[in-house]
C-alpha cells in the first residue's frame, strides 16, 4: 500500500489547492474553506465550507466509479483532502441543464424552471479573465481546445453523468437543474472525468419546499451557506449508505 505524501503546491484556485505528491501520477487535492462568485469577484472564508464539499464530491465520484463513469477520483484522505489521479484538464467547461435558470433563462427570456424535454447541452470556455464565455464546437476546434470526437466523448459522458447524478438526487428529495463538470486527459490520452460535483458546480432545489440548495445561495444572499451544503451532505449519506 503506498504512503502518500503531500509536496509543492501545483495550482490554487477558488476553491481548492493542488499538491504535487511522491507519485508522479498523483495529486493531492485540498478543498478551502472558502466560497466566491462572480468569478472570484466575490470571496468570504466560511469554516467547513471545504470539509463538506469535500465529503459529497467524494461520495458522488465513489457513485459514479461504481456506476462506470472514467474519473480521476481515487480516495478520500481526510476531511479536507483527496486524492486524484493527475490529467491534463481541457479549459472547457460542459454544462447540463435540466430547467431553465440562470444565464439561459435571461438569455432566452424563458420562464423560470421551464422543463425541458431533453437536456440542454452547453460548452464555456474556461477563462475568468474573459467570464468563461461561451463557445460552439467550431470555435473549439477553431482553438484547437478539443477535437470533434473528443466534444463528442464529452457530451455522452455528461449526459450519462446527469443521468446517474438525477437519480441520486431524486433519491434525496432534490431537483437537479443543472450542473457543471470538466474533463481532462489522463495518462493514456483517455477522456474522463475530473475536478468536482458539489453545491458549488449544481443548481439544487428542494423538491418539497422549493428552496435553493447550492451556491444560489451565497450569490443571492438567501441565507447561511454551509448549513444547507450540510443537508445536501446528510441526505446523500443517507442514500448513499454512510449514516
Amino acid at each position: 500500500m503506498v504512503d502518500y505524501e503531500k509536496k509543492e503546491l501545483l495550482y490554487r484556485g477558488k476553491a481548492k489547492e493542488m499538491f504535487a505528491t511522491n507519485v508522479s501520477d498523483v495529486v493531492w487535492v485540498h478543498y478551502m474553506d472558502q466560497v466566491t462568485a462572480l468569478n472570484g469577484k466575490k470571496k468570504v472564508q466560511m469554516t467547513d465550507k471545504g470539509t463538506t464539499n469535500n465529503q459529497i464530491s467524494s461520495l458522488i465520484f465513489s457513485d459514479l466509479t461504481a456506476n462506470g463513469i472514467p474519473n480521476d477520483f481515487i480516495k478520500q484522505i481526510d476531511a479536507n483532502n483527496q486524492l486524484v489521479k493527475k490529467v491534463q484538464i481541457i479549459p472547457l467547461e460542459v454544462v447540463i441543464r435540466n430547467f431553465a435558470s440562470s444565464s439561459f433563462e435571461r438569455k432566452f427570456a424563458v420562464d423560470h424552471l421551464l422543463k425541458f424535454e431533453q437536456p440542454v447541452k452547453e460548452f464555456f470556455y474556461k477563462s475568468d479573465k474573459l467570464d468563461d464565455p461561451f463557445i460552439n464546437d467550431s470555435q473549439i476546434k477553431a482553438l484547437n481546445i478539443a477535437t470533434q470526437q473528443q466534444l463528442d466523448q464529452m457530451r455522452d459522458l455528461a449526459l450519462k453523468i446527469n443521468q446517474r447524478l438525477r437519480t441520486i438526487f431524486a433519491a434525496m428529495q432534490i431537483e437537479l437543474i443543472d450542473f457543471k463538470v470538466e474533463f481532462g486527459l489522463d495518462q493514456t490520452g483517455e477522456i474522463i472525468l475530473a475536478d468536482e460535483i458539489s453545491p458549488d458546480s449544481c443548481r439544487l432545489v428542494d423538491q418539497k419546499t422549493k428552496e435553493s440548495l447550492d451556491k444560489d445561495v451565497f450569490r443571492k444572499g438567501l441565507g447561511e451557506l454551509v448549513p444547507v451544503y450540510k443537508t445536501v451532505l446528510q441526505r446523500l449519506q443517507k442514500v448513499e449508505g454512510h449514516n
